[in-house]
């Protein structure tokens, strides 16, 4: 029987990975709602905590009333709005260089990038546990696509030696599944050694990275030279939505004239865009969040080691904590759920084979006695967890 879609849906949840999505009932924070149970939530990438921030808030009910609510038409015919334009200044003025360019979504700014810089006969080259958008687009882009190992600069420099045409070398900045950084300085040496160019996707980076919120570029001192093609996302550290590619005047205008997920899509509401002017006038001048924020990153790793939890290599607001086997690793976020707290499982296909793990994410909004409690909670779930495998 052709499209057996219950056969596959069956399989699936056999494999433990079966996805289901949790009703939100509150408003992004801490303190939520969920299927309707009040929970204490380490789940959510609004790591400066702006998403239900009032003043945000009040410049996207003021930004509907002064421009409408939907953007009408894509940018090139009547979508363009003067909020649109003056946040993309903003933007490029907040990364330091020349343009940036909106987009509804950070899949569709990746799938842009990639697709309209390389085609058949150029190469594209990523890292391989960079985000299924990027991945997707080096496939689409119809370029010749293979994948290095891990940040790992070596294999990096031994596929470039084979590449022909154009070359495009792509990687996150903060890889959202294991937390850590991409050695943007290395990567960017071997390109600049075999004439390639690289792109980073910063989604985690930005507001969380740099002393002004500046992201992995900032963090390690790069610029337009290194880093020809930076992305960024607004749903993240900005708390609100869309995405934007940063770059040379020449970048941007290839973009808009080439690249089909920008030219044929309705832009964003410009409501959003004055509410992301807001979010990141705060972002740029309460420096407090990132502070506090990582005292709660130092705090968290600090006892998690001594709760025994395996933790990954990361200075960030993600914080995964490695299972590995993924029934056991429902299993954990069962526990913290019996006991108000809320931490997503990841499970392959996000993650690779035999490395399940709970992914806590931490947010400025949170206080150190909410961490407190999670890690209470971690180390009486952990050891349960243990008991019920029989390591005790």
């Amino acid at each position: 029987m052709p499209f057996d879609l219950a056969a596959r849906l069956a399989e699936r949840r056999a494999a433990r990975l079966f996805r289901q999505r949790p009703l939100l009932d509150s408003p992004q924070g801490p303190e939520v709602v969920v299927d309707g149970q009040p929970l204490l939530a380490f789940c959510s990438n609004d790591y400066l905590g702006l998403a239900n921030h009032p003043e945000v808030i009040r410049a996207l009910r003021d930004g509907a009333e002064r421009w409408g609510v939907g953007g009408g038409a894509s940018h090139l015919v009547i979508g363009h709005s003067a909020p649109h334009h003056q946040l993309e200044e903003a933007l490029a003025e907040f990364t330091g260089r020349p343009r940036a360019l909106l987009f509804s979504t950070g899949y569709m700014a990746n799938l842009a990038a990639v697709t309209a810089l390389v085609g058949r006969g150029d190469t594209v080259l990523e890292d391989r546990l960079n985000h299924a958008s990027l991945l997707d687009a080096g496939l689409l882009s119809g370029a010749r696509f293979a994948r290095y190992l891990h940040n790992d600069a070596a294999s990096l420099a031994g596929l470039l030696a084979k590449a022909g045409g154009n070359t495009l070398v792509v990687t996150d900045g903060v890889f959202s599944m294991d937390g850590d950084l991409a050695g943007l300085p290395a990567l960017a040496g071997e390109c600049r050694k075999h004439g390639a160019w690289l792109m980073v996707d910063d989604a985690h980076g930005f507001g969380t990275l740099g002393a002004a919120g500046g992201g992995c570029v900032e963090h390690f001192g790069l610029g337009l030279d290194e880093v020809p093609v930076l992305v960024g996302t607004l749903g993240k550290a900005f708390g609100t939505a869309g995405a934007f590619v940063a770059g040379s005047e020449e970048l941007i205008e290839t973009l808009i004239q080439f690249a089909r997920p920008y030219i044929y899509t309705t832009s964003q509401p410009p409501a959003v865009a004055c509410a992301t002017l807001k979010s990141l006038e705060l972002l740029q001048g309460e420096h407090w969040r990132r502070e506090h924020l990582q005292r709660l990153i130092d705090r968290f790793r600090s006892a998690a080691a001594e709760i025994g939890l395996a933790l990954m290599d990361s200075p960030t607001p993600i914080q995964p904590i490695l299972v590995g086997d993924s029934g056991r690793a429902l299993r954990l976020a069962a526990l913290l759920r019996e006991r108000g707290l809320l931490v997503g499982a990841i499970r392959p296909p996000t993650v690779p084979a035999g490395t399940a793990r709970l992914r806590v994410t931490l947010s400025a909004t949170h206080s150190e006695a909410q961490l407190e409690r999670l890690l209470e909670a971690l180390a009486e779930s952990w050891a349960l967890l243990g008991e019920e495998r029989g390591d005790g």
